[in-house]
């Protein structure tokens, strides 16, 4: 043992006090090791900024008879060929016999009609009283007027409905086109969504199987209201900000330096000070919140939820990089870029969706700022149009927060997870004869806005084992999936005395099955579990599911209005609620 000098003393006490390298272990442990606790090994950062995509064996192909280059191939192919296979059952679910019932169903009587007039005016008009049996008549008049109308929804949904009328013309396969398309495209979207979300292309797949046999949303597919739009872009819009999340942090992790032993290291420097550039994809996303608030003002909730949702991920990335004051620093150089992507994109995008309100005369409160009421104030030096457009925006508040008359279907929130009062767009009782119906007792036609019963009531133990990730193993994903069942859901409560149906919850359909998909994964067992473990969780998890699609395809009569016997019809009524 060498002597120790008045130098040694001092070199050791300026060790004791120098700052930590980033990434060190506390001092707590630092002191157990004495007595034996072991280090835990060092990790790559970039492996925690970015986790990689795991490699497959080939062997699922291999089973088909498949060799080991077109294995190969298909394992890489697999990435696309799953979701795409998966959005292509889901298109054919959605699109055959669109055109049934050749009924204006439920809200079909506002939608439609008010996209038809889009197309020829820019602005809503007025429709005759007897319009919808018009519409569907032999032959099909269209008896509209250019007088204009009260509406209390934002144009953006209703100029997509526009599209699909604009291509197949205004008859129940034109104006639900549009919706049945981006129905099947949302399905698209969740299955890679789950795979980037999960790390896993079979999950991310069976994610969207789920929503594709989902009820709730198959019915909301086939029919033209606005409710399936708003989450399809709201879809869109996480998958942009996952994209961004993960091209984030892979730029951070390139910046960061790479130790002796060839592993990168965190860094203060570049955590703290590194400024992360151009983000096209959260730009995106905010466009996409745009258009779901231009749709139905409930996209709101999203763009703060998600905003908020961005920039915490940004602090998270910051802290892995080694930041020693991640809220700090993403304060100061996220947030405001953050708010621009988002809030200022989504704010532009929702005023673009007004064009033809803007551009036209005719609209409902256009020349409002022009009327005697109008031309006094304090704010007379805006733009004549931008006042007359604020006054019918709060107008259309003061309507949807004073909505309280009552309907034979409204639901109140706390029982649509249990889906506690579904509700009916159709229904005839045809005698036998007529419209198909082959049965002597008669027959029950019904279109019923009922989730697969199985699916969500599996996923509420879903909701409570994602809440469980989040809050107790710091799961990122399981927040992120939190967060958008939860913005899609908590705000109705505030509303609880106003009419609302349980159709309103389609928005967040996709995050409860992101949320069963992750926990049948769970089930199935972690990568490593010995065979037996995994074999049971496949069975486990794989009659579930099976039982899952039974159910969609048990109730499948009553979400496309197919004739069925009284004593069926009957035999699906399983709680008086739902009749």
């Amino acid at each position: 043992m060498g002597r120790v000098t008045s130098d040694t003393t001092a070199t050791d006490a300026a060790a004791q006090h120098a700052p930590e390298p980033p990434g060190a272990p506390p001092v707590w442990q630092r002191r157990l090791r004495r007595f034996g606790l072991p280090a835990r090994p060092q990790t790559d950062v970039r492996a925690r900024l970015v986790p990689a995509f795991p490699e497959s064996s080939g062997r699922l192909w291999a089973v088909f008879g498949a060799g080991p280059d077109a294995a190969a191939r298909l394992t890489r192919w697999s990435g696309w060929l799953g979701p795409l296979l998966v959005a292509l059952f889901a298109g054919v679910l959605r699109f055959w016999n669109l055109g049934s019932p050749r009924k204006v169903i439920f809200d079909e009587t506002y939608y439609p009609k008010d996209a038809w007039s889009l197309l020829q005016y820019g602005y809503e008009g007025t429709w005759a009283k007897n319009a919808n049996d018009a519409l569907v008549g032999h032959p099909p008049q269209l008896l509209l007027s250019p007088e204009h109308s009260y509406v209390v929804h934002p144009p953006m949904g209703k100029w997509l409905i526009a599209v699909g009328e604009g291509l197949f013309g205004m008859n129940p396969f034109g104006w639900r086109f549009m919706v049945a398309l981006l129905g099947t495209l949302s399905v698209l979207l969740v299955c890679r969504i789950g795979r980037r979300l999960m790390r896993s292309t079979a999950l991310g797949c069976l994610a969207g199987a789920l929503l594709a046999v989902d009820g709730l949303h198959f019915v909301m597919s086939r029919t033209a209201l606005l409710d399936l739009i708003v989450m399809f872009w709201v879809v869109a819009a996480f998958g942009c900000l996952l994209v961004d999340r993960d091209r984030t942090r892979a730029r951070l992790a390139a910046a960061l330096p790479v130790g002796p032993d060839g592993l990168v290291r965190p860094d203060e420097g570049v955590g703290d000070r590194m400024r992360l550039g151009w983000r096209p994809w959260r730009i995106a996303a905010g466009l996409s919140l745009g258009l779901a608030t231009a749709t139905k003002w409930n996209g709101l909730y999203y763009l703060a939820a998600f905003a908020l949702m961005a920039v915490l991920w940004d602090v998270a990335a910051r802290r892995t990089a080694g930041a020693r004051h991640p809220f700090r620093s993403a304060l100061r150089r996220d947030a405001l870029p953050a708010f621009g992507a988002t809030v200022v994109v989504a704010l532009a995008t929702y005023l673009a969706s007004w064009s033809g309100w803007i551009a036209t005369k005719g609209g409902y409160y256009r020349d409002w700022a022009t009327s005697p009421e109008g031309r006094t104030g304090a704010w007379t030096w805006l733009p004549d149009w931008l006042r007359s457009l604020w006054h019918y925006q709060t107008e259309v508040y003061s309507f949807h927060t004073g909505l309280t008359t009552p309907h034979a279907y409204q639901s109140n929130p706390w029982s649509w997870l249990v889906l506690g009062r579904p509700v009916s767009y159709f229904y005839e009782d045809p005698k036998v004869g007529q419209d198909g119906c082959t049965a002597a007792e008669g027959c029950a036609r019904e279109v019923l806005a009922l989730g697969t019963p199985l699916l969500w009531w599996a996923a509420c133990f879903a909701l409570l084992y994602v809440l469980y990730r989040w809050l107790f193993k710091r799961d990122w994903r399981a927040g992120a999936i939190v967060c958008g069942v939860a913005a899609g859901y908590l705000p109705w409560f505030l509303y609880q005395e106003r009419t609302i149906f349980l159709f309103y919850a389609v928005v967040f359909v996709p995050f409860l099955c992101l949320a069963l998909a992750m926990m049948l994964g769970a089930i199935v067992g972690p990568p490593g579990s010995t065979e037996r473990r995994r074999t049971v969780g496949a069975v486990g998890a794989g009659v579930l599911v099976l039982l899952i699609a039974w159910n969609f395809i048990y109730f499948y009569p009553l979400y496309t209005g197919m004739p069925i016997p009284k004593s069926a019809w009957h035999h699906r009524m399983w709680f008086d609620t739902w009749v």
